[in-house]
């Protein structure tokens, strides 16, 4: 229970204060007077006046926020609402555009720590019939070498690789019978049960245990890569809510759930959990930069509207009340998605996917 406590608030504190520290940043440097710099949600449990700004750490640790002047009153000459639309738009964007900067620090630094895996011939043992592996001509016998042009060393990678293609063209470069060959398949999205998205089984062979790390001109350009790799892995997850394949109910975790997968994967090691906070940090810009009212999204909304009426803004009040309203619906989805998290725990489910 410690670790996980431990584990949880060390790797959500980061994200919120990067995240916070976006706006702040911007804000200071665009002349907007920050008035309270605050990390969790009231009650207030610690707090220092510095120049103009108040900073405190709050008791609920369910995210953060920076406090501006003037947030939809433009009335005075440094509230945020004064600015120009470029302007509030990086800073209102800043917070998400840190999360995604730390998710790439995160990955560089994993990257950059030397780790063991298992290393070996990716070899096919089996293919299913009517599978679109069976469809491209794959056969019992072939070593997978590359898939897209990515080096596969263990079933892992091959995995990987697969997922990233679901539902579109993937080119395996594999050996049979000491030849190389390439080989073009689609990975599917439905999969019938005890198959794989190609429909093949594999085995590892000749496998042996490396370590290795990578410098960092080259962990930087990698980490970027697996960025991105992870938005993707994002969003086949919500194609599969779409398509019938998976549901939000079993794929969504609130804070309770979050804090019981990090604390299992605290144990697992540093990298693991480092990984773990690279990809929350993805999912809360993600998140944030969606049009809800009361993230950041709700907010560049209102600025794509005024945009588009040619400069005339929603009133200040009719805003405030649709990101109050915003606000109280998230909680109400908070409140009941940690309601299924501990209904998860009880039963003895795994927290995500059960």
């Amino acid at each position: 229970m410690f670790i996980t406590i431990l584990s949880f608030v060390g790797v959500l504190g980061l994200l919120i204060t990067i995240h916070e520290f976006g706006h702040f940043v911007t804000a200071k440097r665009s002349g907007v007077k920050v008035l309270e710099f605050a990390i969790g949600f009231p009650p207030r449990l610690f707090q220092f006046q510095r120049g103009e700004t108040l900073y405190t750490l709050n008791l609920i640790p369910l995210g953060g926020f920076v406090k501006m002047l003037g947030e939809e009153d433009p009335t005075h000459p440094r509230s945020l609402a004064s600015k120009s639309v470029p302007v509030r738009a990086l800073v209102i964007s800043a917070g998400a555009l840190m999360n995604l900067l730390l998710a790439v620090v995160l990955f560089a630094i994993i990257a950059m720590v030397p780790q063991q895996f298992n290393s070996g011939d990716v070899s096919i043992v089996d293919v299913a019939d009517n599978s679109p592996a069976a469809a491209a001509g794959l056969l019992p016998g072939d070593v997978i070498q590359r898939v897209n042009g990515r080096r596969v060393e263990n079933i892992g990678d091959l995995r990987y690789q697969i997922q990233l293609r679901l539902g579109a063209a993937t080119t395996m470069e594999l050996l049979r019978e000491g030849v190389v060959q390439e080989i073009g398949v689609v990975p599917r999205w439905k999969v019938p049960e005890g198959e794989g998205a190609t429909g093949i089984r594999v085995e590892l062979l000749d496998a042996e245990v490396v370590s290795r790390s990578r410098p960092f001109w080259e962990a930087i350009p990698g980490a970027g890569k697996q960025t991105l790799d992870t938005l993707v892995f994002m969003k086949n997850g919500v194609t599969r809510w779409f398509i019938g394949d998976a549901s939000p109910v079993d794929d969504v975790a609130g804070p309770i759930g979050i804090a019981r997968v990090t604390g299992e994967v605290a144990r697992a090691g540093i990298a693991p959990l480092l990984t773990l906070a690279a990809v929350l940090s993805l999912n809360l810009a993600i998140l944030n930069i969606l049009p809800i009212p009361a993230l950041d999204g709700g907010r560049l909304l209102f600025v794509a509207v005024e945009v588009l009426r040619r400069g005339k803004r929603i009133s200040p009040q009719k805003e405030a009340l649709v990101h109050l309203a915003g606000f109280i619906l998230l909680m109400i989805v908070v409140a009941l998605v940690s309601y299924l998290d501990i209904l998860r725990i009880t039963r003895g489910e795994s927290v995500l996917g059960g």
